[in-house]
């Protein structure tokens, strides 16, 4: 089966050399997203960027065919991991009863300094 690799019409272009989705199979692998507003705006506060960075991450996994549901790893990267607090309430609206397999780590930065979240996840869309 061939891999697909998918840039989404209307998300941001990336900032590197890496597209929004790949698909080998009945695996999906979606990139980092970040919380940047569609005019290119970043919200100060955490919760704002990690929703805009949780809508990202659904429309791309959508392009793919998937759905919130088949999501089986998520990765999450913070600045600041004494917000996780924060964050938890949209991650438990998101997933619902779905608990996927999840990492959460505190890294010294991202591509953009005003940047406090990132989150990454792998889709299984198979029967």
């Amino acid at each position: 089966m061939p891999i697909k690799r998918h840039m989404v019409p209307g998300m941001r272009e990336p900032v590197s050399h890496f597209c929004h989705v790949v698909q080998a199979g009945d695996t999906i692998w979606l990139s980092g997203m970040t919380g940047v507003a569609d005019d290119k705006s970043i919200p100060e506060s955490t919760v704002e960027q990690f929703d805009l960075a949780m809508a990202a991450l659904d429309k791309a996994l959508v392009a793919a065919g998937g759905s919130s549901s088949q999501i089986v790893k998520v990765q999450v990267f913070m600045t600041d991991i004494s917000e996780r607090e924060l964050i938890n309430p949209a991650r438990i609206k998101y997933f619902g009863e779905h608990k996927p397999a999840s990492t959460l780590v505190e890294v010294s930065g991202l591509v953009d300094p005003r940047m406090k979240v990132e989150i990454e996840a792998v889709a299984y869309i198979g029967a």
